[in-house]
């Protein structure tokens, strides 16, 4: 006789989420039912109980906690299992689903295999325990049945891609397991059965006992928890078990499903150390640093101790990169940071704080200890540790560092403070002829003024209308054409030239001028449009950078909509880029102004993606259509498996995403090649064309310039740079 299909009730106030779990379940035979609300699906299974539920966490009218009390209060429903489905991936969130009444938690974006095996093992487990509730009947009126049901229970759990280990509540002994259980644990069914939970998990049988009591007597934080399997060979695995008691007459089982995440365990290591060190030096990062020294503050601020901060800043770093390029400036980073620890004991610290700006904190534990002595002596030995040259790729390089120096308490109290006043001292440092080390003074204030007079400038700038734009093509590698440009503000200042971005942009941010500079940017962009399209140019799409203090001063929508109106153009041409810090800060206000201006029309972008938070929960929450990958993974792509991997782990990500991706800082035919045969759509780099005044641009737009075709040499770097990714 077949059985009939199992029915599952898919609930969700979004109908795209509904739509996307009913496509997803079909091929596995399931009969659908789908509710937009709690109350919806309520009366739907007051009608016909559903052998399973998928039920999201958030919706307006009930949430998911709310439903799977109401479900689990009732003898008639409170068998139908529940997979709340979220995007709350916390353990605070998941214990809170499971404490509501559901038996699973499976977070979005919903991986469609990883569905199938929770929604397949939880059917089978419900089967499992309307199998135990009926058992006594069931010995009662036939013992062949009753075998067969058995054989046929460990046929299914035999089955399942996770272990299951059945645990007697008296003996404290394994009564039942899996074939993945003893896969995992390395141990015969056989020798399971002659042991016990306290066996696997490296713990005193009291202990054990104690969880499985908790487990029994309802206690919510036994039931979901990350430990450690020893197997027969003494190896450790790193396992996710929810336990649940099942009872019967006066005997209690409790049912332990364990699954490996031993690889989610080094996913999550090697995304916190993106998030806390340097990608290059491996070295903290301002992040990490900047904790630190604040601790260390702390630690001191007893009234006996005392802090140094060295700002160290390799001297002419730029010409290093200009002349060699930026492999050999990258690895002479590397060099310079080992030599750096070199110089410091282990209980100071050292980060970088980007570019080729390195940070110091040196602790005074010792009372007898002079924190400024040693702080010269350190400084001093830097400077020795840089007299040898650094062989760079059969180039001998020989650099100097300026360092800045301040102390605690007597300079400032704040970790803030004091990285400002180092970094003050260092450029005076700079500015005395380099190769030096200052202490920080309060005559450096005064040469604050220089930096008031840059303020000054870049205030009259805006006035005077002193800023160009220049635009930097953005390359399809499908068709090989322009598909847009990247706005990037330039300032043409009297007496001076063109001022580099790097020399201002920071002040802009610092003085308050950022949003004024942005405003301008965005309707300097929007009437460039207006008449390339009033011209033989036709349709360009422009992205612009827009900074975060956009989104907290002022109305950064209603701006947009103003400008967009103004020069009758359509929304989708203009293309708003972000970093991810900017998207992170004051997210719900960001949340709704991005909103707001995807129902415009206009394109989101993330850039330089993947140096910050890297966050698939924002992706998910935020309006985006296209990520940037960073130029910091684009410059070493085929030299550095790194590199390489988290790249294409990039491209992966933001397609299942249904998102673009665009590489920026493409300079070479072989990096080309490589993202070219990995699916990236887009590029932007030097390879194609550096930022252009818009009198060149419109010629190369007038013109229809395409991306040359990849050469054989190309082709072959990037089968090298596949190649290093080769397991071996």
């Amino acid at each position: 006789m077949k059985h009939r299909p199992a029915t599952i009730l898919i609930v969700d106030d979004q109908l795209p989420n509904r739509r996307l779990l009913e496509v997803l379940l079909a091929p596995e035979g399931y009969v659908t039912w789908s509710a937009a609300s709690g109350r919806e699906a309520l009366e739907r299974i007051a009608l016909e109980a559903p052998d399973l539920i998928l039920l999201d966490v958030m919706m307006p009218d009930m949430d998911g906690h709310t439903m799977a009390r109401i479900l689990k209060s009732k003898p008639q429903t409170s068998a139908i299992p529940i997979i709340m489905v979220t995007a709350m991936v916390d353990r605070h969130s998941r214990l809170g689903s499971l404490e509501a009444g559901a038996e699973d938690v499976l977070t979005v974006p919903v991986d469609r295999a990883e569905l199938w095996l929770r929604v397949r093992n939880l059917l089978r487990l419900k089967a499992f325990n309307d199998f135990l509730r009926d058992h006594g009947a069931i010995l009662e009126k036939q013992v062949r049945a009753r075998t067969a049901e058995l054989q046929r229970f460990r046929t299914a759990m035999d089955a399942t891609a996770d272990a299951i280990f059945l645990i007697d509540r008296t003996s404290l002994l394994f009564v039942e397991v899996n074939a993945t259980a003893c896969s995992m644990s390395g141990y015969t069914r056989e020798e399971l059965f002659k042991l016990g939970p306290a066996a696997l998990g490296g713990t005193e049988p009291d202990a054990a006992r104690r969880v499985i009591e908790d487990v029994v007597a309802g206690h919510v934080e036994h039931r979901l928890a990350d430990v450690q399997l020893r197997r027969k060979d003494g190896r450790q695995v790193s396992i996710e078990v929810t336990r649940t008691a099942h009872r019967l007459d006066e005997h209690w089982t409790v049912v332990a499903v364990a699954r490996d995440v031993t690889e989610r365990k080094k996913a999550e290591h090697r995304l916190h150390h993106l998030a806390h060190y340097d990608a290059l030096t491996s070295l903290p990062n301002r992040t990490l640093f900047y904790e630190v020294l604040r601790k260390t503050i702390g630690q001191a601020s007893d009234g006996r101790g005392r802090v140094a901060v060295l700002i160290v800043d390799l001297d002419h770093f730029k010409k290093v990169n200009d002349t060699l390029g930026h492999a050999v400036g990258d690895e002479l980073l590397v060099r310079f940071s080992d030599r750096l620890a070199s110089c410091i004991q282990l209980r100071d610290a050292v980060g970088r704080l980007g570019g080729d700006e390195f940070a110091i904190v040196l602790m005074q534990e010792d009372p007898h200890d002079d924190v400024q002595a040693r702080a010269v002596s350190v400084a001093h030995a830097i400077r020795e540790a840089l007299h040898a040259p650094f062989d760079l790729r059969g180039r001998s390089v020989v650099s100097t560092a300026s360092i800045g120096i301040s102390i605690y308490p007597e300079d400032a109290n704040s970790a803030d403070t004091l990285l400002q006043y180092a970094d003050t001292a260092m450029y005076q440092a700079k500015q005395g002829g380099r190769d030096t080390s200052r202490f920080f003074t309060p005559q450096m204030n005064a040469d604050a003024l220089v930096r008031l007079e840059l303020e000054m400038a870049l205030r009259d700038a805006l006035d005077n209308e002193e800023f160009v734009l220049h635009y930097q093509p953005k390359v399809h590698l499908g068709t090989g054409r322009v598909v847009g440009v990247e706005a990037l503000l330039r300032w043409q200042r009297p007496g001076h030239g063109l001022v580099s971005p790097a020399d201002f942009i920071p002040v802009l941010e610092e003085c308050g001028l950022m949003v004024r500079a942005g405003d301008w940017v965005i309707a300097s962009v929007c009437r460039q449009i207006r008449l390339w399209r009033a011209s033989g140019i036709g349709d360009v799409q422009v992205a612009v950078n827009i900074a975060q203090r956009q989104f907290i001063e002022g109305d950064l929508e209603a701006e947009i909509a103003r400008v967009l109106a103004g020069n009758d153009i359509p929304a989708h041409l203009l293309e708003l880029e972000l970093t991810e810090s900017s998207l992170m800060a004051n997210t719900a206000h960001t949340v709704a102004v991005l909103q707001g201006l995807r129902r415009r029309g206009l394109q989101i972008s993330v850039d330089d993606f993947g140096t910050g938070y890297s966050s698939l929960a924002y992706l998910r929450r935020f309006p985006v259509d296209k990520l940037k990958i960073d130029i910091a993974f684009i410059r070493d792509i085929t030299s550095r498996p790194d590199d390489a991997a988290i790249t294409l782990a990039i491209i992966g990500l933001a397609h299942s995403l249904k998102l673009e991706v665009i590489a920026e800082g493409v300079e070479t035919a072989a990096q080309l090649a490589f993202l070219q045969g990995h699916g990236c759509d887009q590029i932007q780099g030097y390879y194609f064309s550096r930022p252009l005044p818009l009198a060149a641009l419109e010629v190369l737009l007038r013109e229809g310039h395409a991306l040359p075709p990849v050469t054989a040499m190309a082709t072959a770097a990037d089968a090298e740079a596949v190649a290093l990714l080769a397991p071996r």
